[in-house]
């Protein structure tokens, strides 16, 4: 029986070099409208006048989340059925992260992670805990956007709201922007993912106690990643309140959901200088904020070069 179709392309069709090209054209263009929109220049002084010392807590913080990943996938895969050995998915997730941070898409190391970990299990089940993984993280991301969302609108006194002319295009292009990238996520799942892995999810995140595993794993994982975005903010000299970091750093990552950029560059970059202004910041703190951001990620991905060059010393069947 063969394995049903997966949102993530196990084996990937092979891309002419024009159909790359289309996919890198839109973050430049993005990168170069906010150049003029969002001070560049200004941003640029931003972020060669960052501080270290934020940016070292930051790539700490990326670094922990991916090992707290990697042991969500490594749960995810076990109550499927899969074993992996903790040193191989921690080396496994690295090398994903790496490739996600190479190629246009953002899941082509995913779909390599499930590929390369299939010795343990048949490439069905290998596939799902991938996905499984994945999507637990994302339903983690729009959970806290909902509710800090909801609580951000019902607080009186809320987000400043001091913008002007050129900061509003700006809001509004960001707005748009996340509207964009929301739909086509839903479109993505109506289209492609015909899994019928609704036991599957059942088992591996809610059965047998699961949920509390999960529950604690997404909370752990999502306080990283939002911890090391508002370093990434406070290295380039804007520090974010509470209000914002729980409402507004969501937003921006969902940015990096969109499907036609590489790692997020240009639509994150969009987001953040069009957002930051909705808590009195300006739009270039936000393009270097999410720059450092971005730069934090490539560099917490390069122990995955370490797994590409050396595979036999991370490869361990259980």
């Amino acid at each position: 029986m063969s394995a049903p179709a997966l949102p993530i392309e196990l084996e990937p069709r092979r891309r002419s070099p024009w159909h790359l090209l289309v996919r890198l054209v839109p973050p430049v263009i993005v990168m170069g409208l906010l150049w003029s929109l969002a001070d560049g220049p200004a941003a640029l002084t931003l972020l060669t006048n960052a501080d270290w010392r934020y940016l070292v807590l930051a790539l700490l913080a990326v670094n922990l989340q991916t090992i707290a990943c990697a042991w969500r996938w490594r749960r995810v895969a076990a109550r499927l059925g899969q074993a992996i050995a903790p040193r191989q998915a921690v080396a496994e997730y690295y090398l994903s992260q790496l490739v996600n941070q190479s190629l246009p898409g953002g899941v082509l190391g995913d779909a390599a992670r499930a590929v390369r970990a299939r010795h343990a299990a048949n490439l069905g089940i290998a596939a799902k805990g991938v996905v499984i993984e994945r999507l637990a993280g994302q339903i983690a991301l729009f959970g806290l956007l909902a509710i800090a969302g909801t609580w951000a609108i019902l607080t009186p006194g809320g987000m400043a709201l001091r913008l002007d002319g050129e900061q509003l295009l700006l809001v509004v292009a960001a707005l748009g922007g996340l509207a964009v990238a929301l739909g086509l996520a839903l479109r993505l799942i109506r289209q492609k993912w015909s899994l019928r892995l609704g036991r599957s999810i059942r088992a591996a995140l809610w059965d047998n106690g699961a949920w509390i595993e999960q529950s604690t794993l997404a909370g752990l994982i999502l306080a990283l990643n939002l911890a090391s975005f508002s370093l990434c903010a406070l290295a380039t000299g804007t520090g974010l309140s509470t209000e914002a970091i729980l409402v507004l750093v969501p937003l921006i990552l969902c940015a990096m959901l969109v499907p036609a950029t590489v790692a997020g560059w240009g639509f994150r970059e969009g987001a953040a200088a069009g957002l930051f202004p909705l808590v009195g910041a300006s739009a270039a703190a936000g393009f270097a904020a999410s720059l450092a951001f971005g730069l934090v990620i490539l560099a917490a991905s390069l122990p995955g070069l370490a797994v590409l060059f050396h595979p036999s010393k991370h490869r361990r069947s259980s």
